[in-house]
C-alpha cells in the first residue's frame, strides 16, 4: 500500500494535539509505524542524484515530501498550523490565533511557571538573546527592566517606551590606537546602538501590535529588532516583511535550545543617527537605560570596554 502522507501526517498531528513536531520527527514516526510501506517506497524509488539506498536518505526524503505538501495539508486541514524558521514545526490546535497568544502569555505569568522549568517565559529569552548577540554578532547587550522606571507620567504614560533589551556594537575594536584617537578628535561614530523587543510567540493575531510596539520603543536606535522564540504561519512572516519594508524594523527568530542557530530572518534598516531626544526621554524614566547611556559615554571617553556591566556571558 502506498503512503498517503497528507492523511497520515494529519492523523498523527490530530492524535497529538498542541504538540509541535519537525518534519523529520514525523518521518521517524511514519517509518516506525509503517515500515513495510516505507520499504516499498524505498524499493520503488527511481532517484539518481540522491538514491534512497539507506535509511537516512529515506527519512530525509519523507521529511522533504511532508514539507512540499505543507500548503495542501493546511488547506485540507485548517486546524493544522506550522511555525516558521529553522526547523519548521507542525502541530494541530483547536485554539484561535488570539487564544494561542493568551495561552502563551498566561503560562508565562502563572504561579505554576515559577516551579515548572518546562514553561518558557519571556524573561527566559533575554539571556538567550544576549548570548546570541555577543557570541555571533559581537554586540554588548543590556536588559532594560520596566521595574526600574519612574513612571512619572502616570498609568499608560510610558506605554511602548522601553525596549526589552538594548545593545552596543563597537566598530573600533580592532582599530589601531592612532586611528581611534583620530576618530575621537573628529567626533566620528565608533559605535552603533541596537534595540530589541522580545516576545514568546508571534502569529496573525498579534503580529501588527507587537511590530508597532517595536517601532515605538526602537525609534531612537541605529537598529531596531523584534525578537521571538516562535513565529507561526507563512502569512505572519509575510506581514512582517511588508511592515519591515515600510518601517525598517528587523526580525530575529530566537533558537532557545541553541542560541548560535538563531536567525536574523529580516535585517533591520540602519538609521544613520541616534534620536537623542527620544533617548533622553527614556533615560529620564528608566535607571537601566540611563546606566546604558553612561556605559556608552565611558567608552567614548576612555576607548575601553569592560564586559562586567554588560550581559555578555556565554554561559547563561
Amino acid at each position: 500500500m502506498a503512503l498517503n502522507l497528507t492523511n497520515i501526517v494529519a492523523n498523527f498531528l490530530q492524535q497529538n494535539p498542541e504538540q509541535k513536531f519537525t518534519g523529520r520527527e514525523i518521518a521517524d514516526w511514519i517509518f516506525a509505524t509503517y515500515p513495510d510501506e516505507c520499504r516499498e517506497k524505498q524499493k520503488n524509488s527511481t532517484a539518481i542524484i540522491i538514491p534512497l539506498d539507506n535509511e537516512t536518505a529515506l527519512l530525509n526524503q519523507i521529511a522533504a515530501e511532508i514539507s512540499s505538501r505543507r500548503v495542501s495539508l493546511q488547506k485540507q486541514y485548517p486546524k493544522i498550523k506550522t511555525t516558521e524558521g529553522r526547523p519548521r514545526k507542525y502541530y494541530f490546535t483547536k485554539s484561535t490565533d488570539s487564544a494561542e497568544i493568551d495561552i502563551a502569555e498566561s503560562r508565562a505569568t502563572s504561579p505554576a511557571s515559577k516551579v515548572n522549568d518546562s514553561i518558557l517565559k519571556e524573561h527566559d529569552l533575554y539571556p538567550i538573546l544576549s548570548k546570541f548577540l555577543w557570541s555571533e554578532l559581537g554586540i554588548y547587550g543590556k536588559r532594560i527592566d520596566e521595574k526600574y522606571s519612574h513612571n512619572s507620567r502616570g498609568t499608560g504614560g510610558n506605554k511602548w517606551l522601553y525596549p526589552d533589551l538594548v545593545g552596543m556594537e563597537v566598530l573600533s575594536g580592532d582599530w589601531h590606537r592612532e586611528i581611534k584617537d583620530c576618530v575621537q578628535q573628529y567626533a566620528d561614530k565608533k559605535t552603533k546602538l541596537w534595540s530589541f523587543e522580545v516576545k514568546i510567540l508571534i502569529n496573525r493575531s498579534n503580529v501588527r501590535e507587537v511590530f508597532f510596539q517595536a517601532v515605538s520603543n526602537s525609534s531612537w536606535a541605529n537598529f531596531g529588532y523584534l525578537v521571538a522564540s516562535e513565529i507561526e504561519g507563512a502569512n505572519t512572516l509575510k506581514e512582517l516583511r511588508i511592515l519591515a519594508s515600510l518601517h525598517g524594523i528587523g526580525f530575529i527568530k530566537l533558537d532557545v535550545e541553541n542560541p548560535s542557530e538563531s536567525q536574523i530572518m529580516i535585517p533591520a534598516k540602519e538609521r544613520s543617527e541616534v534620536d537623542w531626544d527620544t533617548a533622553n526621554r527614556i533615560a529620564e524614566e528608566n535607571k537601566d537605560f540611563l546606566e546604558y547611556i553612561k556605559l556608552i559615554r565611558q567608552f567614548y571617553q576612555t576607548g575601553e570596554m569592560s564586559k562586567l556591566n554588560w550581559d555578555t556571558s556565554t554561559d547563561q
